[in-house]
């Protein structure tokens, strides 16, 4: 079929067709991609977008991606085992949403008092987490890579103050991954909802509180409509990196330059979607405090110290761990955070005190 006559039969049953049989005739591919994220949400549903408009671009057309926002095609985060049944043959979402297959999923997401996403993104491509992500997803049939990242985030909503660490005690708090589980280390009581789940379980007060995404992503929720209280910084999940899923056979099929494409495609995105909300993050934390009525508040820090020696303890026994895998990957990670960390502390900490100084500056 000559590609003019296949646009012309498309016509209303393009999406149906692309459904029924994801490979298309004469080299043309379509590939549908789950998300975890609602439609537009800023950073993570635009940067889902993003991300497939620049592979049809930088593919001319020869490999097409189907966005499914979260809930189209299968519930928000069953994007692993959609990519794993063939169901879809991409997900984006996060390594924390199947971390009931492996522990270890969890540290290529957000480590609690962890690393940055400059760091995180470090860590994978110089200091061996590629290969040790890859290397855990292989027996499931699938290939993360990273497509992706929130940068800073806060420490999120809450219906009340927090004022010591005994407020924790009790509290049910929509949050994943580690962070978690260093917050049941103080009496928390951890929700897991999707993203477009959050607003309501906080009107309806089945949660007292959230971590949110950050200003600009908390804005498209509508969560400062049910919580007053927003706290930073987000020492439980510093960043969010964003996980591309492929069917390994479905990628390892492609051919060479498809492949790369997608490599290029997810790691521009590695950068797009940070400069995005880090733009959109300062106006929209004006909104919300200004036109809004939200009330920013710091963490105070005896809750912040309580939060560390938690974050602490759960990183040394995942470093002990019985699985070892899950050790190894702990292991690696906390040796390439004491280095970066480090670094860190000379280069980008010091240059933030710097200016932070009482200066002249227009």
């Amino acid at each position: 079929m000559k590609r003019r006559a296949f646009l012309g039969a498309a016509g209303a049953g393009a999406a149906v067709a692309a459904l029924a049989s994801p490979a298309v005739a004469q080299g043309r591919v379509e590939w549908r991609m789950v998300t975890a994220w609602p439609k537009d949400l800023p950073g993570l549903g635009t940067g889902a977008d993003r991300f497939a408009r620049r592979v049809g671009e930088m593919s001319g057309g020869r490999l097409v991606v189907r966005v499914h926002p979260a809930g189209d095609l299968v519930a928000p985060l069953q994007g692993f085992d959609a990519v794993a049944n063939g169901t879809a043959e991409m997900s984006h979402g996060a390594a924390y949403h199947h971390a009931e297959k492996s522990k270890a999923f969890a540290f290529f997401t957000s480590v609690p008092f962890g690393l940055t996403a400059d760091e995180h993104l470090a860590w994978l491509r110089h200091g061996g987490g590629q290969r040790l992500w890859d290397e855990l997803a292989e027996p499931f049939g699938v290939k993360p890579i990273l497509c992706g990242a929130t940068g800073a985030r806060m420490a999120g909503w809450f219906r009340k103050e927090i004022r010591k660490p005994d407020d924790l005690n009790g509290l049910k708090i929509s949050i994943d991954g580690l962070g978690a589980q260093a917050l049941a280390r103080l009496g928390a009581k951890p929700v897991r909802l999707a993203a477009s789940e959050i607003a309501g379980a906080l009107q309806a007060k089945t949660i007292d509180a959230a971590d949110g995404f950050g200003p600009a992503a908390d804005l498209g929720l509508e969560l400062h409509k049910a919580a007053r209280f927003f706290y930073w910084p987000g020492v439980l999940e510093p960043s969010t990196a964003v996980e591309l899923l492929v069917s390994k056979a479905k990628f390892d099929a492609l051919p060479g330059d498809l492949r790369a494409i997608l490599d290029a495609a997810a790691a521009t995105e590695s950068s797009e979607m940070p400069a995005e909300l880090a733009f959109r993050s300062g106006p929209a934390l004006q909104v919300l405090t200004s036109r809004n009525g939200a009330q920013l508040r710091q963490m105070p820090r005896e809750v912040l110290t309580a939060l560390g020696n938690a974050s602490g303890q759960l990183m040394r026994e995942l470093a002990d761990d019985a699985d070892p895998q899950v050790r190894k990957v702990a292991q690696v990670y906390l040796a390439q955070r004491r280095d970066l960390v480090a670094w860190f502390r000379t280069a980008e900490q010091g240059f933030a005190a710097a200016r932070d100084l009482k200066i002249f500056y227009p």
